[in-house]
């Protein structure tokens, strides 16, 4: 029995190694998927730190943009109240130019009658005139005539005053000669 105690032994022995050599190759490859899984852990932890950092980038550039939206929605409503404000203000230009054209088109048309008036009016001047200029020239012939009656007038109250003068003078030297030729007068 010594020999089967032995070989049992021999055995056990045998399949002791063979079970270390087992437990050395499983713990090997355990140690080969390990290291694996802790390099995939170690690249899972870089990309959620890569992710994360990410993440907080996207926050930040995202707080960054909704400002930024704040102050466009800001400027768009500014816009809009301006743009509002501004189409008002159209419309009132718009209604002032219609009762402006409006006007326009009335006066032009009283400028029309009124140069039709004043076309009229031109007309009767002009034959005032033409009938003053004619009354002109005939006062000026009347009175042309009526000085040369005065001074035809004034020659014979001059001659008239001349003769007065004359017989004055014989009037006044025939009395005395009588008076000197011993009559007596009346």
């Amino acid at each position: 029995m010594k020999s089967f105690h032995q070989n049992v032994l021999i055995l056990l022995a045998s399949g002791l190694c063979c079970l270390c050599a087992y437990q050395w190759w499983a713990q090997a490859t355990q140690r080969t998927d390990l290291e694996k899984l802790e390099q995939a852990v170690a690249e899972r932890n870089a990309g959620l730190r890569a992710a994360t950092n990410a993440l907080a980038t996207a926050d930040h550039h995202i707080a960054q943009l909704d400002a930024c939206l704040t102050v466009y929605k800001c400027g768009a409503q500014t816009n809009d109240l301006l743009i509002a404000a501004q189409k008002n203000a159209l419309l009132k230009l718009q209604a002032a130019n219609a009762l402006q054209a409006a006007q326009l088109a009335a006066d032009q048309q009283r400028v029309a009658g009124l140069d039709a008036k004043l076309k009229e009016a031109y007309y009767g001047i002009k034959i005032q005139n033409t009938n003053n200029q004619v009354l002109v020239e005939q006062r000026d012939a009347l009175v042309a005539k009526y000085n040369a009656a005065i001074q035809d007038r004034n020659e014979v109250v001059a001659q008239y005053n001349r003769l007065v003068r004359q017989l004055e003078k014989q009037a006044a030297a025939v009395p005395t000669a009588t008076r000197a030729a011993g009559g007596s007068g009346p």
